[in-house]
């Protein structure tokens, strides 16, 4: 059953955040450090499941760079990432957009696309995918996309005002890394990682959600490697699904300077324990694919799950974070959200960072920008140009940007 009324959520216990698994307590900046590497381990274990070592070979090839983009304010590179091994081989495109009003390095937003590059803007010299994509999306028949897709989702991607703030935008397509449907994992990069014999991630090895992510931080060793890229200022983010895979991949790779997070819910930002919107049940059931099969003991029984999504949000810390909900989006559950960032907090506090607190009045469309930010906006499940300027003020706060 969903429960989408508060007064239905069962009562929980969240898992002790500053306590290690033997019950010593955590006080002080190193013993976190301690605790933080307990928490991730848990995480891979029992929710998204270990990226596997595997010798590959990855190279990059700068596919085009027009200097000239976008009526002269902003140059585009798109450049292809491809991981081979000796048997097989996967490549992802990574399209960048950087301003040219610039006197440095520019900060960057990184973030993954649902439906190819060439949708989140109409420039006609983005290169449309080739790859898998799902039906019922503007300008896709038989799952491959057409001129008539060009520009479809440029509404969750305001190229003009993140360049206008002075920041670039890297993005790459989600399917690339994994196409978005149970198909056993034999498509995407996990069978690059597969021994000899196996066929399949075991049962704590990486689902999607942990390979979109691990995708996120192969674009950052590009970016580490440009001289028009700040490498040391670079914002991951994404939105719903991919929402989880920023969470995941900010959590992990530290060297992400600031982790966004858009109506994420489940298996996200939101809180597991609340069972309130979609559960752990109803996302494996609907998504098998997406974290690592021991997860899925779970269901309905999320109080013996070893962590909770505010312990996530937690491994971000002392990085800025922002978490954004939206009021009617009730199976991402905006309250487990915000609850999970509260959660979180005691970590931060640690640092001497600002968190958010119960007691705080939260308000529709007043943003809260702390160490943690949040923000509920009033609408749906969607990623939108208000989200986007909250995100972009964020940054350059936190980045000392263009103030």
């Amino acid at each position: 059953m969903t429960i989408t009324d508060e007064t239905k959520v069962p009562s929980y216990v969240l898992p002790e955040l500053m306590e290690f698994s033997n019950g010593l307590k955590v006080t002080d900046q190193l013993q976190w450090r301690e605790r933080r590497k307990e928490l991730i381990d848990l995480f891979t274990t029992h929710v998204y499941g270990a990226f596997p070592e595997a010798n590959l070979t990855t190279h990059t090839t700068i596919l085009s760079c027009d200097k000239d983009a976008l009526n002269g304010t902003a140059t585009r590179k798109q450049l292809r990432i491809s991981f081979q091994n000796n048997k097989r081989s996967c490549e992802m495109d990574v399209l960048i957009y950087l301003p040219n009003q610039r006197q440095a390095a520019a900060p960057l937003f990184m973030g993954l696309n649902f439906e190819g590059n060439h949708t989140i803007h109409p420039d006609a010299g983005i290169l449309l995918s080739k790859k898998w994509i799902a039906e019922g999306k503007q300008g896709v028949i038989q799952h491959r996309a057409t001129e008539e897709s060009r520009g479809a989702r440029a509404t969750r991607w305001p190229v003009a005002t993140i360049l206008a703030n002075g920041f670039g935008l890297a993005t790459a397509y989600y399917g690339d890394l994994d196409p978005d449907f149970d198909d056993g994992f034999q498509n995407g990069i996990h069978p690059l990682f597969y021994l000899d014999g196996q066929s399949h991630p075991l049962t704590s090895q990486w689902g999607s959600i942990a390979a979109w992510a691990w995708g996120l931080s192969r674009i950052l060793d590009y970016c580490e490697s440009d001289v028009d890229i700040d490498a040391q200022r670079v914002a991951v983010l994404g939105h719903s699904r991919l929402g989880k895979a920023a969470l995941w991949a900010g959590a992990v790779d530290e060297r992400f300077r600031l982790v966004i997070s858009n109506n994420s819910g489940c298996g996200g930002a939101a809180l597991s324990r609340r069972k309130f919107g979609e559960t752990l049940e109803a996302i494996n059931s609907l998504f098998p694919h997406w974290f690592c099969e021991k997860f899925k003991q779970y269901n309905d029984h999320e109080e013996n799950l070893p962590v909770d999504q505010h312990m996530l949000l937690a491994c971000i810390a002392p990085r800025p974070l922002y978490i954004a909900s939206a009021s009617e989006d009730l199976w991402a559950d905006p309250r487990g959200e915000f609850l999970s960032a509260v959660g979180a907090s005691p970590a931060y506090r640690l640092f001497g960072a600002s968190g958010l607190s119960l007691d705080m009045k939260i308000e529709i469309e007043k943003p809260v920008m702390h160490t943690i930010g949040y923000h509920i906006r009033q609408g749906v499940h969607e990623i939108t140009s208000y989200d986007w300027n909250q995100f972009v003020n964020f940054a350059k706060f936190h980045f000392h940007y263009g103030r």
